[in-house]
């Protein structure tokens, strides 16, 4: 039985480099490797209607228009079937620069609690028109 581990840790040892290799990563410029990795939408394109029926930390990709700011970080999203209250930490911005004319794209997590749900934002980008 022993045997039987040590031979498959060595084997597991052994065989690590070669598949910590075939890592996905980044294939723009400066990259040093050109193998696996995901290349299809960043998350499933939802509605505002949709939303409210989705799992809690579900990933989300949302369009429409930021309307008013609530609070701190707080601020109403509004697409063609409703709004929501949306999360944007400041560090999300990356200087992009909206009003409520501008239509924009949202990705991020559904956060539920017991009586709402908003939208965690990680990224936000401006959609040319």
């Amino acid at each position: 039985m022993k045997k039987t581990a040590a031979i498959i840790a060595v084997f597991a040892l052994c065989s690590a480099p070669a598949f910590a290799a075939n890592q996905g990563g980044f294939t723009g410029p400066g990259a040093t490797q050109q193998s696996g990795g995901f290349t299809g939408p960043n998350g499933s394109k939802a509605t505002v209607e949709s939303v409210k029926s989705l799992r809690d930390d579900a990933w989300v990709t949302l369009r429409g228009n930021i309307v008013e700011r609530v609070s701190d970080d707080t601020y109403l999203f509004k697409d063609a079937t409703g709004t929501i209250n949306v999360d944007i930490n400041r560090k999300r911005w990356n200087g992009v620069t909206v009003g409520p004319q501008d239509v924009v794209e949202i990705q991020g997590e559904v956060d539920k609690d017991w009586n709402s749900v908003e939208i965690d934002v990680k990224e936000i980008s401006k959609v040319a028109q």
